[in-house]
């Protein structure tokens, strides 16, 4: 009877591998990415309490369209290189002070890493 429960338990492995296989990992940026969610919206011209992050990297810092940016964040300048998101992920407040960010930033270097990868995918 043992053996038969052993064949049994190998064939409806093997029946359910492909339906696995079918199914893709979790995106750790996305994952990662998830609190920054509740104020910030991925697809174009929509904007929460935050702008929108499509298409960030790249974009001017203070950059999309129709979104009422602090001071602090305007006078910033320059572009959102995977180097500035990094820093800005970091440390929000400490890269541009004044802003109105109020997330305190992520300090895991890998999670930052995951973010940026999963933000150049937004375009």
């Amino acid at each position: 009877m043992r053996g038969w429960t052993m064949v049994m338990l190998g064939l409806g492995v093997s029946a359910a591998s492909p339906a696995l296989a079918g199914q893709a990992a979790p995106d750790p940026g996305k994952q990662a990415f998830a609190p920054c969610s509740a104020c910030h919206a991925v697809t174009p011209n929509t904007k929460r309490m935050g702008p929108s992050l499509h298409g960030v990297v790249g974009r001017k810092v203070a950059g999309a369209p129709g979104f009422a940016y602090s001071p602090a964040l305007k006078a910033k300048g320059g572009a959102w290189t995977p180097a500035a998101l990094d820093a800005f992920l970091a440390d929000p407040r400490g890269w541009a002070p004044g802003n109105r960010m109020s997330y305190p930033g992520v300090k895991d270097p890998a999670k930052r890493a995951a973010i940026i990868a999963y933000l150049k995918t937004l375009k």
